[in-house]
């Protein structure tokens, strides 16, 4: 039987492994200075990410195993840059599948390709195709080797409660159950959060009518690694279809529920491999498949007010639930995990007051929202929510059939990483400066010498700059990085002998000059780690 309980067969390409509790219980009651619970890409990150700070944290999961199947596959350039630096690219970058380019099709007729940039001076691609499995083994390899972090699996939380220092939380697992302090928490435990539910918060916002039922088929199919999406195709007339495909000879197909059928009909086995048996007579493929696993979900704009509650600091979906289309509920969740770990590292270390933290919620926030804007697009088009939306959408993806011009409505705006403009950590730009990344922005990846600019960055922040002079400001967590003019690195920051870069630990620009004084860096890095501005 499958790890979620369908079908007949096990898993034809992946090995479900299977943790047990804690057997020593003596060590069990011990105080955390992070408790994590949720032990999901997001968790695992967060846990990561933290350890390369120098900073212990136990993890808590109800689980005995991984999720199965598919779910979040599409990893963005973006987060492969998160696992960089957290030290757990390697096994992403042997086993995920890259691309670059997407195809839409309205009743057989391609509409639309897109590409989106690339080029010999990223490190990475844009996208990479991997199954969640994947990277939960990994992130969970990375955390083995990681003894500053504790792995408590088939350890349910069943309560949280405030102290005068920190939080109680009980746990509960099949050998017993305690209470374990912790001095700060992160509630990773997903879009059921029961975290959430215990601090008495909601998510609030959008509920989308459309419902997709998501099958992995294991199958030998000759297309290119591209993303596919079929309107009102032969298959699924007046729905949508999307097909990825993922390493092992797995492909991933979504296909679009209609109103009039129900969740729990459409969700028998006998029904599912009906329908997927029709999307790839669809696609022209005739040879023999095999259904791997399939589950359902629904487009929904849904995040909390505050991601911080006192302590407890909520990150990826138990903050906020955001449509699928775009691939941004998992990187957005991955970004979440890295922003709350650089700045309650430095807290919990003493080289920031904990007013840094009061930036976290504006800026992964403000994230969400601009995923909600950008998703919620891509969502109307995918699913139309009424049928005057229906409308619109059919007569535009008509008159993509001759006018390519209409095609890019369907376009589904891939994610890009959020500029945090409008940050209370982030110094204003100054006037007058032309091109390169404006504060807030990610940092753009550049040649440099045999490698790239994110090669040479330190563990901390960072200073970029043009002039050499500044090379005496380097101290603990702020590395001076000095570069060549006329080089790749000029061509993305801006030229100038001056021209100086403060970059956070996220990579994330928290200033830029055109002649740096080194007050006006000391000032900004003051700022930056939730100082009062002088």
């Amino acid at each position: 039987m499958r790890p979620d309980g369908r079908g007949e067969t096990e898993s034809l390409y992946f090995d479900y492994p299977h943790f047990e509790p804690p057997s020593d219980r003596a060590g069990l009651t011990h105080r955390a200075r992070v408790a994590i619970v949720g032990a999901g890409p997001v968790g695992m990150t967060a846990a990561l990410a933290l350890a390369k700070e120098g900073i212990a944290s136990v993890l808590f999961d109800a689980k005995a195993s991984f999720n199965d199947g598919s779910r979040a596959i599409c990893v963005a350039r973006q987060s492969f840059y998160i696992l960089d630096r957290i030290g757990a690219v390697a096994p992403f970058l042997e086993k995920a599948l890259g691309w670059t380019t997407g195809r839409s099709f309205y009743r057989g007729r391609q509409i639309l390709e897109f590409d989106m940039p690339d080029s010999p001076r990223e490190k990475y691609r844009p996208m990479y195709n991997i199954q969640q499995q994947f990277i939960e083994q990994y992130l969970s390899e990375a955390i083995e080797r990681e003894p500053l972090i504790e792995a408590r699996w088939q350890s349910e939380v069943t309560g949280i409660e405030d102290t005068s220092d920190g939080v109680t939380l009980t746990v509960r697992d099949p050998k017993g159950g305690y209470d374990m302090a912790a001095d700060w928490v992160l509630a990773a435990d997903g879009a059921r959060s029961p975290t959430r539910k215990m601090r008495g918060l909601r998510l609030k916002g959008e509920n989308y009518e459309g419902r997709y039922v998501i099958a992995d088929v294991q199958m030998n199919h000759d297309y290119p690694t591209i993303r596919r999406a079929l309107f009102d195709p032969d298959c699924r007339r007046g729905g949508t279809v999307l097909v990825h495909k993922q390493p092992d000879n797995i492909w991933r197909i979504d296909y679009q529920l209609r109103d009039d059928e129900s969740t729990e009909a459409a969700m028998a086995e006998g029904e599912v491999r009906r329908s997927v048996a029709a999307v790839l007579a669809d696609l022209g493929h005739d040879g023999a498949w095999e259904l791997e696993w399939w589950s359902v979900y629904s487009a929904n704009t849904l995040a909390l007010d505050d991601y911080r509650d006192g302590r407890v600091f909520f990150i990826g979906d138990s903050a906020h639930i955001v449509p699928i289309f775009g691939v941004r509920g998992l990187n957005n969740g991955l970004a979440d995990a890295q922003n709350i770990a650089w700045k309650l590292a430095r807290v919990i270390a003493g080289r920031a007051p904990e007013g840094l933290l009061d930036s976290y919620t504006p800026e992964r926030r403000g994230a969400t929202l601009d995923v909600f804007a950008n998703a919620s697009k891509s969502a109307r088009f995918m699913t139309p929510p009424t049928e005057g939306w229906r409308l619109m959408r059919n007569a535009a993806l008509s008159l993509a059939l001759t006018h390519p011009f209409a095609g890019e409505l369907a376009n589904p705006r891939q994610m890009t990483p959020y500029t945090y403009a409008d940050s209370p950590i982030v110094l204003p730009d100054e006037s007058g400066f032309e091109g390169g990344p404006v504060p807030g922005a990610a940092l753009p990846e550049a040649r440099v010498g045999d490698g790239f600019l994110s090669d040479i960055l330190g563990p901390g922040f960072n200073l970029l700059t043009f002039n050499p002079e500044l090379e005496g400001l380097a101290k603990d967590d702020l590395t001076i990085v000095v570069l060549q003019a006329k080089t790749e690195a000029e061509s993305a920051l801006g030229t100038g002998p001056g021209v100086t870069y403060l970059v956070r630990p996220d990579g994330h620009v928290a200033a830029r000059w055109r002649e740096a004084s080194p007050e006006a860096v000391r000032a900004a890095l003051h700022r930056s780690i939730g100082g009062d501005e002088p």
